[in-house]
């Protein structure tokens, strides 16, 4: 008996060198109309995101801290997308759904990086408009170019060991069963469901990451956004409220859109709820989320719609 548990232990072992990412696998015949549409999104995002960061870079009107953290936001998006889109357009059109244990690490280790860094730029853009709508004066003293950058290098550094060990802590567990990973990327809840013996410090881990890189983020934009209501509901002058009103709208548009798509998408996958919904979700956080972004900072913005016309008037001329 004990000869045949170590004998199936290597054989789940030898399985468990790789997962099969099932993806919509489910709906085979629309399989090349998905491919085309997560192409079709993908450039968008590349195309939204980088004339962001172009026009942001380019135009000395825009060379404020809003639009420096903006930019670094549609960066970050650009990268964020680009850590799970290629893998699942690839998966789509060579219809090979295989993915080694190393890179689906790989792939976990970099999304919950970027999704961290992404949290806290959203707080740190909430921080800016606060500084911006109620302590006017004191804005281009405490927002100074200094203390940006050192805003965008703690967002992007802040999350990196705890992400790390992370997933050192999801792979440290092994995986035996069905090496069927029922999901469009390597994410934490799907994985930790494949998971045997102790998987106590993957949800331990996993209630860190979403109170330190979720709910903390989270509570900081909801305090900037109560003091700067109330500063704002004292101004006088209604064309005050409605500018300030307006230099707040898409970033607010833009958490709402974040933190509500990942908090459903989070608590449908940790619950016994339907794959297919799991994934519909997960694609409304990861991929049509910053495709939207752009459109909303960009449409919903005179300065940068002015920045743009003269940008591609100089290229048109």
């Amino acid at each position: 008996n004990l000869g045949h548990t170590e004998k199936m232990a290597d054989i789940n072992l030898t399985i468990m060198e790789e997962f099969i990412l099932l993806g919509f696998s489910e709906y085979p015949n629309v399989q090349v109309y998905l491919f085309v549409t997560f192409l079709v999104i993908y450039i968008t995002i590349l195309l939204g995101n980088g004339l962001i960061i172009i026009i942001t870079n380019l135009e000395a009107a825009l060379q404020t801290p809003m639009y420096y953290f903006l930019g670094n936001f549609s960066f970050v998006e650009i990268c964020y997308t680009s850590v799970t889109l290629p893998r699942m357009l690839v998966n789509l059109w060579s219809q090979k759904r295989n993915i080694s244990l190393l890179s689906c690490a790989i792939q976990l280790c970099f999304f919950l990086i970027l999704a961290a860094v992404e949290s806290f730029l959203l707080a740190v853009m909430a921080y800016d408009r606060y500084v911006a709508i109620c302590k006017p004066l004191y804005y281009p003293i405490i927002m100074n170019h200094k203390m940006c950058m050192k805003m965008v290098v703690g967002s992007w550094v802040s999350g990196i060991p705890v992400m790390i060990m992370q997933t050192y802590q999801v792979f440290s567990v092994p995986f035996c069963g069905s090496n069927k990973l029922n999901h469009i990327f390597c994410d934490m809840p799907p994985l930790i469901k494949l998971a045997c013996g102790d998987i106590s410090g993957d949800e331990f881990f996993l209630f860190v990451d979403c109170f330190l890189f979720g709910l903390i983020p989270f509570l900081m934009i909801l305090m900037s956004y109560i003091r700067i209501l109330g500063t704002i509901l004292k101004l006088s002058s209604t064309t005050g409220r409605s500018k300030a009103f307006s230099t707040c709208s898409s970033h607010v548009m833009a958490v709402c859109l974040f933190y509500g798509s990942a908090s459903i998408a989070y608590f449908q996958s940790m619950s016994s709820s339907s794959g297919s919904r799991d994934k519909i979700f997960s694609v409304f956080y990861t991929i049509v989320t910053p495709m939207i972004n752009p459109m909303i900072y960009s449409l919903r913005n005179k300065d940068f719609i002015a920045a743009m016309k003269k940008l591609f008037s100089k290229w048109g001329g």
